[in-house]
């Protein structure tokens, strides 16, 4: 018998039942986390948390990238700056310097505030 996790539950069914904005939303959320987490692990001298929140973060940039409508000059302009922050998220990783995670934080919290702000402005509208 497999006991559930109210919380995966409750995550799972937030996931399958959001719009699309919503989504993008989550994921910026947890790109904020898991930069925090990784960077919090590299100041606990933990390496291998740190790598493992880390892979998270760029496996949430990637998801970001493959989902941009190509052809539109946002588009383009938001997949350079998800790969400037994967590549500074790998050299962070490979150097252990949290200069690096904080530059990468900045852009990500921007970017979820950003959208934030547009969510609401979209639902004034209707």
């Amino acid at each position: 018998m497999t006991v559930r996790n109210p919380y995966q539950s409750y995550q799972k069914q937030a996931v399958t039942t959001s719009r699309p904005e919503e989504l993008t939303f989550m994921l910026y959320q947890g790109l904020v986390k898991y930069i925090r987490l990784s960077k919090i692990e590299l100041q606990n001298k933990n390496l291998e948390g740190s790598h493992h929140n880390n892979l998270r973060a760029q496996n949430i940039l990637t998801e970001l990238m493959v989902t941009l409508k190509a052809g539109y000059e946002v588009s383009d302009k938001l997949m350079s700056l998800y790969d400037f922050m994967k590549t500074r998220l790998i050299e962070a990783n490979f150097n252990k310097k949290v200069e690096l995670f904080d530059e990468v934080e900045e852009f990500a919290l921007e970017l979820q505030k950003t959208w934030s702000d547009a969510m609401k402005m979209n639902k004034t509208k209707i």
